[in-house]
């Protein structure tokens, strides 16, 4: 395993994190232990979680799971490199949600709980709230930093402007402010080319891909046995849509020798900005497979210029994307 500093910041990771929403709604506790061992043996020291993840078992369950599995010891706590997040609702009551200074130390607290914890190494807004004050936001991150509960602070689903407003306002707090960015992005979704790259580079924001493969589209649909997921409506739907880019994708990865999904999570990792795509295993086996073969696969110019061609990105840069 190799790793990569997150952001401008000291801190180590893996060049691939362990994403935990399957755990508790697809995955059961058991095996859900299982793949979190199996992950620290191949060296992955960086787990992914959120306040919400829990399905039809209720908000809060991964995040109950994970903490089970650090109190069985073995270092395992210190090992890990933890994330989670917060912004959702966790009830109906109408501060028990977004971005408040109360809030935010809430969800910490209760987060701390459930993760079976004392601090939070890296602690993510899932999404921005347009309605609170960043001097607010930072204030509370700044108590929560003092009081060692966070090392870090992350974002997550915001805009290139967003990242920019939150690190000009911390910047003037004297405060560390953003770390880094959880974005979706895969050869499907490029959208992010166009400013929310560009703003973390500029400010020293690690990137980490969400859904890197684009719900399995891009881990070689077309060919895969799993009738189950690609005879589900939605699936089929979006097969149909892009069937003819998805054949030529199929066609270069075959020519490559590789397993398409490893081939999409090493495409990931060879472009600017990006720390490490989250995998979301749901088994040992998937765990074991693509996801671990990705990092050893090297990209030329040509096997790049070929993934371009059949997935076009936004342009380039903002503005130069769009304006002259």
């Amino acid at each position: 395993m190799r790793y990569r500093r997150l952001g401008r910041t000291a801190l180590q990771v893996s060049e691939l994190c362990l994403g935990t929403m399957n755990f508790g709604p697809q995955t059961s506790e058991a095996d859900s232990h299982t793949i979190m061992d199996r992950a620290l043996e191949l060296g992955i020291n960086f787990f992914d979680t959120a306040n919400r993840y829990g399905g039809h078992l209720g908000v809060g369950a991964t995040e109950e799971i994970v903490g089970n599995w650090f109190a069985l010891g073995g270092d395992r706590r210190e090992k890990v490199v933890l994330a989670t997040k917060l912004y959702g609702p966790m009830t109906d009551w109408p501060n028990d949600g977004r971005l408040s200074a109360r809030h935010i130390r809430a969800a910490c607290d209760a987060s701390l709980r459930r993760l079976q914890t004392d601090h939070i190494d890296l602690f993510q807004m899932h999404h921005v709230d347009r309605t609170a004050p960043w001097d607010e936001i930072w204030q509370a991150m700044e108590t929560l930093t003092q009081q060692g509960k966070i090392i870090y602070v992350g974002s997550s689903n915001f805009a290139g402007w967003h990242i920019a407003r939150a690190n000009e306002a911390a910047s003037r707090r004297g405060f560390l402010g953003l770390i880094s960015e959880q974005s979706h992005y895969n050869l499907l979704v490029r959208t992010i080319e166009l400013e929310v790259l560009p703003a973390c580079i500029e400010y020293g924001v690690g990137v980490i891909p969400w859904s890197p493969l684009s719900g399995g589209l891009l881990g070689g649909v077309l060919g895969n046995e799993d009738t189950a997921r690609r005879q589900s409506p939605q699936a089929l739907k979006r097969i149909a849509k892009i069937g003819p880019q998805l054949e030529k994708w199929e066609a270069l990865c075959g020519q490559l020798g590789e397993q398409p999904a490893a081939v999409a999570l090493a495409w990931l990792l060879h472009q600017p900005g990006v720390t490490c795509p989250i995998i979301g295993p749901r088994t040992s086996e998937q765990l074991d497979g693509a996801s671990l073969r990705a990092l050893d696969i090297s990209l030329d110019a040509d096997a790049l210029a070929a993934i371009n061609a059949i997935f076009p990105g936004p342009g380039g840069s903002a503005p130069e994307a769009y304006s002259w």
